[in-house]
């Protein structure tokens, strides 16, 4: 009974398998459930609010003011007068330099600033999903190719070990033949918990249950791209973090002009009415007044400096970021185009050279014309082989990424 129980025990521990993810589906569930980009969306509230301020007829509110007085008279001859005075006002404070529409703009340019950090953040969530599901599916691959190798090397063991059985090969190449095996199993199990960090990695990015490890499926190859370093850097002026920064500095510079404006006093304008007096000769009285503050000690000197750094600390991030966005362009243009190069070797002279010359060993090795030393010498350099590719292949769909990311390309996707 306790062993059936532990049983139960050990399948409840194993990771439940998610579903077998797609590109387009991985990133659908990351804009679904990715915090970040649920934290960025969270700003726009923020920015409508200040917007629908900004568009008020007046950014002051008006005054409503009430007195209500009793006043007590005292006679020479009879009792107390007592009068019952009363007066309403209404007071508007008007702004004269300006002010609504620099606040008005400056509001506008955080909106659409907002909107293109949102933009940004889901391109980066986009980016970092795919890379991720690069990884995992190029162990996949990797470990579908070894797994092709050890059927071969575990085949070539078990014919060693009839030949060292029947006396025709030494105890040394049975020998030999187990622990080649036995590598080979054992590389086969490292890159397996490998792929299974990579899944939990991606998991977490998804947002996906702690038990759920998701597998992917796809094609490794990019294809070929359509565009040029030139089409790339022209692109990557329309990046939406340097909209952001654009939108950024002209916000601060409306600031900056809200902030200089302030130093011009605000108009109050009131208006009231009320009656006086004694309750046989009652007295209306109607004022208007007029209230304008003197700009003597203070005139917003703070403000402004605030101001004043805000736009200029806007202006070098955007500058900084331009020059370090095109620099980033070309040095990933640079490396994209060496290992497509690379791949391209590979492909056509590395590779088939080396799988001919498996071919042509197992057939010798069958034949008895090759030892088994020849044999996995020959094993090693066709993994080898293929390990160097796969590896090409994943830093050049990686680097791809990378380098529409930066530039701030849109493509379709490849890997589907």
């Amino acid at each position: 009974m306790s062993g059936v129980l532990f049983s139960i025990a050990m399948l409840l521990a194993l990771p439940a398998q998610a579903e077998t993810l797609t590109l387009e589906r991985a990133w659908q569930i990351a804009e679904e459930n990715n915090p970040q980009l649920k934290s960025s969306r969270a700003a726009l509230d923020a920015a409508l609010g200040e917007l629908a301020d900004s568009r008020g007829l007046l950014w002051n509110n008006p005054q409503i003011s009430a007195e209500r007085r009793r006043k007590e008279i005292p006679q020479v001859s009879g009792p107390t007068q007592v009068n019952q005075d009363w007066s309403v006002g209404f007071a508007q404070t008007f702004e004269v330099a300006g002010q609504q529409g620099d606040r008005r703009a400056a509001a506008e340019q955080s909106l659409a600033a907002t909107q293109q950090v949102i933009a940004e953040t889901r391109r980066q969530v986009r980016v970092e999903v795919e890379s991720r599901f690069i990884r995992v599916l190029s162990l996949q691959l990797r470990i579908q190719a070894k797994e092709a190798t050890l059927n071969l090397i575990e085949d070539a063991a078990k014919a060693v070990g009839k030949r060292v059985a029947a006396g025709e090969d030494s105890r040394l190449d049975g020998n030999l033949a187990r622990v080649e095996a036995e590598r080979a199993r054992n590389q086969v199990a490292l890159l397996r918990e490998q792929l299974v960090q990579a899944r939990a990695e991606f998991a977490v990015l998804l947002q996906l249950p702690p038990n759920e490890l998701p597998q992917v499926k796809g094609v490794l190859d990019p294809a070929s791209v359509p565009y040029s370093l030139d089409d790339l850097l022209n692109s990557a002026a329309g990046r939406p973090v340097l909209r952001a920064l654009e939108h950024r500095e002209q916000a601060a510079k409306s600031r900056l002009d809200l902030e200089r404006a302030a130093r011009y006093p605000d108009v109050t304008v009131g208006l009231g009415t009320g009656r006086e007096g004694s309750n046989d000769a009652r007295e209306k009285i109607v004022g208007l007044s007029v209230a304008l503050p003197l700009p003597l000690f203070r005139q917003n000197a703070g403000g402004i400096g605030r101001a004043i750094t805000e736009f200029t600390q806007t202006q070098i991030e955007r500058e900084a970021t331009g020059r370090d966005v095109r620099a980033q362009v070309v040095t990933l243009w640079e490396r994209y185009t060496s290992l497509k190069a690379r791949v391209q070797r590979l492909n056509e002279s590395v590779l088939p050279s080396l799988e001919e010359n498996r071919r042509l060993s197992s057939i010798s090795f069958r034949a008895g014309e090759i030892g088994l030393l020849q044999l996995l010498l020959v094993n090693r350099q066709v993994l080898d082989g293929q390990r160097d590719l796969l590896d090409a292949r994943t830093e050049l769909s990686l680097t791809k990424v990378a380098l529409e990311a930066a530039a701030g390309w849109q493509s379709t996707p490849d890997l589907r």
